[in-house]
Parts: C-alpha cells; sequence; structure tokens
C-alpha cells in the first residue's frame, strides 16, 4: 500500500471516530425494554415516550449533541392506544436532525391494534339460525368485552362531500383487512326502481335477499346511488318486504354541477348491503356485536395460523410544528384515522416506511419542505398523501414532496375523490410514484404551481366513471402545474362516460402537459373547456381519442360561467388575479371577464405523436381559437 493510500485510510477513520464519539448520539428502544433504564442499546427504553422525554431532558440541561441524535427501534411490535406526538421542544436542527429508525433493518411495527384471542365455534342458537347452513361450522367467535376491548366505533354516513369521522373497529387477519359481512360478496347489485320525488329516501330492490335481513339491528348500504363518480354510505331506517324497498335513515344529498343539488336515488345505479350478520357466509367476512362485545368471523385460514387484529387506536404519530424530523423504516398499521400527520413546521420527512390497514388515509403533511419518499402504501380506507401547503395569494411554494413511494390498493373504504396523492396550495411536488389499482383517481390537484413528474400511473379509476386518473377542476386561477414525464396506461372506467388520462375539468386553464407516454388510455388528455393549456411532445398509443377538447362554457355550462355566485366566478374572486404579481405569472387571466369567459382559447397541442386509436375529437366551432400543429399520427405501427 502506497504511503498516500495509508493517510488517507487514516483520515477515513479519524471522521468516523469523530461521527461517532462526537457528532452524533443514539437512544434505544425495544419491546422488552424498561423506560426505567439508560437507553442505550444493552440497556434499552420500552417506549417512544421516554426516548422523547430524554432527548428534551437533554436539551434542558445544555448536553444535546452537537450532531445528530438517533432513536433506534430494536425490531418487535409496539402497540400503541394514543398518538405518539412530537411538538416544537422536540425538533431538531440542519446540523443536527433527530430520526426515530428501525435499528440494522430489523422489523418494527407500531400498531393501533389489538389482538384478539379465544376463538371458539359459536354455540347460541339464536345466533346459528341467523347464519346461512353452509357457514354455521365455520363461523367463530371471539368476546371482546372480556379481552377488555370495548370501544367498537360506530359505522357512520361517509363518501363523496362528508366530512370524515374516524373509522370504527376493522378486523385484519394475515396482515390484511377482512370484509365486514355483506351482500353481495363481490361487485354489486342495481337499483331495481326508484319511487319518485315523493319517497327521496327509498329505492326498490328485486328478489327476496332482504328479507332474510329483518333481524338486524344496523343495516348500511352502499353505493353510486346517482352518478358513478360520488358514493356514499347511508344507515337503513327500514326494509319493507312486501314492496321490495329499502327507505335509508337520511336523504341523500350530493352537490353536483355548480352547486345544484340532487337528492335520492337513479334506477340500474349499483349498490350493496353491509354490517350484516345473516350475510356472514364466506372466508373473510366478520360482523362486531357492538351490544354484547362478540366478534364473528370466518377466517380465510384455520385461526391458528395468524393473528387477529381489530384496530383500537385513531392516529399512531402526529408530528406538530417540528422541524428536521425523520421516520424511517418503520411498519405503521392497523390505525382508524391518518398514520402519521404533519401539522406545519419544515424538513420533516417519513421515509422507507411500510403504511396500511388504515381507517383513513397514510400520511397528511402540511408547513413547508417536508416529504413521504420511498413509503409502501397500500390497503387504506381513503387515499394515501396528501400534501397542502404554501400561499396562493403570494404564490408561495411549501415544496412539500410525495416521491418515490409505491401507493395501490388504497380507497377501499370511500371510493371517490380519495386518492393516491392530494395536492393544494401552491409549489408541492409529486415525483417518481408508482401508483396503481385504485378506485378513482390517481393524483387530485387544487392550486398553483404544482410539479408532477415522473410517475407511473396504471389500473386506477376501476371502478367509477365520469373520472380522471389525474383530475383538477372547475377553478380559472388554479393554473402554473406541469405535469411532465409521467407513464400513464391501461386506464379506463365502468361507469357512465368512462375514465380519462389527464383530466382537466370544468374550464380548468393553464396547465403544462409535456413528455409523457400515455398507452391505452381513455381520452388520454381531456380539455374540459379550458384555456391556455399546453400538451406538447407527448406519444399516444391506443388512446381514444388522445386529446379532447370542447366549448362546455358556451353550452350546458355556460349559465353558470355568467353567474357571479356561481363557483367559477366565486373562486376567481377569492384570487388578487389583477395585481402585479399574478398579472405577471398568469398575463391571460387578468381579463377573463373581458375575453369571452367560456371560450376555450389558446390551447395548444403541438409536437405530439398519436399511434394508433384516435388522435382528436375537437369542438369544431372553436377548433380556430387552438393551435394544432406539427402532430405526428399513425393509425398503426404494421
Amino acid at each position: 500500500m502506497s504511503k498516500k493510500h495509508s493517510w488517507l485510510l487514516v483520515l477515513l477513520f479519524w471522521g468516523i471516530f469523530v461521527y461517532s464519539s462526537v457528532g452524533a448520539s443514539s437512544l434505544y428502544i425495544s419491546p422488552l425494554g424498561d423506560d426505567g433504564a439508560k437507553g442505550t442499546i444493552d440497556s434499552p427504553f420500552a417506549s417512544l415516550e421516554q426516548a422523547r422525554s430524554a432527548i428534551r431532558t437533554l436539551k434542558q440541561e445544555g448536553k444535546l449533541p452537537s450532531g445528530s441524535i438517533t432513536v433506534e427501534l430494536r425490531g418487535g411490535v409496539y402497540c400503541l392506544t394514543e398518538p405518539f406526538i412530537l411538538a416544537q421542544e422536540d425538533c431538531g436542527t440542519k446540523a443536527a436532525p433527530i430520526t426515530f429508525r428501525n435499528y440494522a433493518q430489523e422489523s418494527v411495527r407500531i400498531t393501533g391494534g389489538a389482538v384478539v384471542k379465544n376463538f371458539q365455534p359459536v354455540t347460541d342458537k339464536a345466533i346459528l339460525s341467523r347464519l346461512e347452513k353452509a357457514a354455521r361450522d365455520k363461523v367463530l367467535q371471539a368476546d371482546l368485552k372480556g379481552q377488555g376491548i370495548t370501544d367498537y366505533g360506530q359505522l357512520a354516513e361517509r363518501g363523496f362531500g362528508k366530512s370524515i369521522p374516524t373509522s370504527q373497529m376493522e378486523l385484519f387477519f394475515q396482515d390484511r383487512p377482512m370484509t365486514l359481512a355483506r351482500w353481495p360478496n363481490e361487485g354489486y347489485v342495481k337499483i331495481d326502481s326508484v319511487p319518485g320525488e315523493a319517497a327521496p329516501r327509498q329505492f326498490g330492490y328485486a328478489g327476496d335477499r332482504p328479507s332474510r335481513w329483518m333481524e338486524e339491528p344496523d343495516i348500511w348500504v352502499y353505493g353510486y346511488w346517482y352518478h358513478d363518480w360520488a358514493d356514499a354510505y347511508l344507515k337503513v331506517e327500514k326494509i319493507e318486504v312486501p314492496k321490495q324497498t329499502i327507505t335509508t335513515k337520511t336523504i341523500l344529498k350530493i352537490i353536483t354541477t355548480q352547486n345544484k343539488h340532487t337528492y335520492g336515488f337513479r334506477k340500474h345505479q349499483r349498490w350493496y348491503a353491509l354490517n350484516i350478520l345473516s350475510e356472514l357466509d364466506a372466508p373473510g367476512e366478520y360482523y362486531i356485536d357492538r351490544e354484547r362485545g362478540i366478534l364473528y368471523f370466518w377466517p380465510p385460514e384455520p385461526i391458528n395460523t395468524s393473528q387477529a387484529v381489530v384496530s383500537i387506536a385513531d392516529k399512531l404519530m402526529v408530528l406538530k410544528e417540528t422541524s428536521y424530523v425523520t421516520i424511517q423504516g418503520l411498519t405503521l398499521e392497523a390505525c382508524r384515522g391518518t398514520a402519521v400527520t404533519i401539522e406545519g413546521g419544515t424538513h420533516n420527512n417519513i421515509v422507507g416506511c411500510t403504511l396500511r390497514n388504515l381507517g383513513y388515509k397514510a400520511v397528511a403533511v402540511t408547513g413547508t419542505d417536508n416529504a413521504v419518499v420511498g413509503c409502501a402504501i397500500y390497503e387504506t380506507a381513503d387515499g394515501g398523501i396528501s400534501l397542502n401547503g404554501g400561499d396562493r395569494k403570494t404564490l408561495t411554494p411549501a415544496r412539500l414532496r410525495a416521491e418515490n413511494n409505491h401507493i395501490y390498493n388504497y380507497s377501499r373504504w370511500c371510493r371517490t375523490y380519495r386518492p393516491a396523492v392530494g395536492v393544494g396550495g401552491c409549489g408541492n411536488i409529486v415525483r417518481h410514484n408508482l401508483i396503481h389499482h385504485g378506485p378513482h383517481n390517481a393524483i387530485q390537484l387544487g392550486g398553483n404551481d404544482h410539479l408532477i413528474e415522473f410517475n407511473e400511473v396504471h389500473h386506477v379509476c376501476y371502478d367509477t366513471g365520469d373520472v380522471g386518473a389525474f383530475y383538477m377542476g372547475r377553478d380559472w386561477t388554479a393554473r402554473g402545474t406541469i405535469i411532465r414525464y409521467n407513464y400513464w396506461h391501461n386506464i379506463s372506467g365502468p361507469g357512465r362516460i368512462g375514465a380519462m388520462g389527464i383530466y382537466l375539468d370544468d374550464q380548468a386553464s393553464g396547465v403544462s402537459i409535456y413528455g409523457n407516454l400515455f398507452y391505452d388510455v381513455t381520452r388520454a388528455v381531456f380539455i374540459g373547456g379550458g384555456c391556455d393549456n399546453i400538451v406538447t411532445n407527448n406519444i399516444f398509443v391506443d388512446c381514444k381519442p388522445a386529446v379532447h377538447i370542447d366549448a362546455r362554457g358556451l353550452g350546458w355550462q355556460k349559465k353558470f360561467t355568467d353567474d357571479p355566485k356561481a363557483t367559477l366566478r366565486q373562486r376567481l374572486q377569492s384570487m388578487p388575479y389583477q395585481n402585479s404579481l399574478w398579472k405577471k405569472r398568469y398575463p391571460n387571466l387578468v381579463n377573463i371577464l373581458n375575453d369571452d369567459p367560456g371560450t376555450p382559447k389558446r390551447n395548444k397541442i403541438v409536437g405530439n405523436i398519436c399511434v394508433g386509436g384516435q388522435w382528436e375529437e375537437i369542438d369544431k366551432p372553436t377548433r380556430k381559437f387552438q393551435i394544432i400543429k406539427c402532430n405526428l399520427v399513425v393509425s398503426d405501427l404494421k
């Protein structure tokens, strides 16, 4: 070895020594630890709270190391009944960040659930009589109340346009969510008839299946009651078997275009019933008798092959106005609400975590320069990640990021407008994510100057209609977003109107779409009457069509375009769209009310390649207002 190389090794080892002995410090936690211990690897704490307390004490005594602090979680399961909260006094700094992570790649699970034990065969004759014969020797029961589990939550109205309650208790087995007993076991049935305005809470069904439910105390129905883009859970008030009708407790109220209200149901729309003990007739189904505290369950595999876990805690981790805090390498699961919430603060990161089996979404992020990176997110009830930060009025970006995440099988409870990634505010980033198998939107956006790039999105919108894999709309002021270098493929929808790839709905304007690849996407780029959208250098393969532009602002939407009280005008007036900052950033917006609002103009469709499928469907009377040139259209590659 040369003398030069020897000196390099000396310097390297000296640097490692200095970092480990002076610049960094570690505390250790173990499920087998003791909160009265020292917090060392040989004498670990038992709880996150004790590690937090130890760091606070170091700060108060002025003994905080100059380098980073790492809380190392040894492998195992950590059960939380209340969320672990970090606040301003728990902040790190740029020079000394604080990290909570799994030790040496050990498997660490933070759970808001409780293990259910002592399953027994059902012997109660009254219960057995309600079950189908094939299920009677398959369904097991467990006494939750006898195991100290007494908070079961309640089913509540939820869905499109409704506030999100804390979810009810759910059951997980083999680390998968089980199915609350329902009919039919898969898919939907159709509304057979609608009595009309005289009975706005009532719809008719075909067949006689509901006659089996007369002893059930808490029946719910779920469906796309009027539109294929609006779902809702409704409690059943009564079933009239002779009339073959179901009456719900409340009137269905869905806000449709420009604040017009639709009440009631529509014939042939899809629905199913749930929370019905007598429909516990398939492996994986369960039912909770809340009065007696009994769980009934038909396990898909022998009950002793895995643990049955019910969700108890609402949230798992909350970061309130913290800075330079990282949560890394943990599995967070089995809570009734959002697993991790970042409320304000800056430079906080959720990195390399698995977030699954959740009663709402995975991570909700506000603040600035916070990020969710490299996480696996699946089996969430109502979406994946939300990024909401930045000041629209001053066009100040938040730079919140969702990056390199794998998000799939999301929105299993509420299935519309619960995206894999939701974005609001100004200047946020969604990049390098893989998103697939969601019933509705993959990315839903509002606000200004966001960046959507290098994502792959496929097999979404599979259960809904009039929906976009990417969706934004009904706001002239939500401009400046760039959608580039993404791969969109295999996207269609079963409902009326089907699915779009990038859906700029209800006059959404000022969006740049370039360098994307679309394959087998229905209506790949859909411009719903908007202006100033740029569609350049994209490749479309087998899309039907590749580009759509309509003039809805001159047709069915004109009365709402012109109405000062309607959404478009109200959202315009809420922004300082004529001040110098906005005028410079969005010059075509300044005089929008004097520029034939509702007429699609200045959409630029240039330099794209279309192979197979259909090239375009563009409104003929307003085509002259668009720039459409230099596009290569090939019928097929043969």
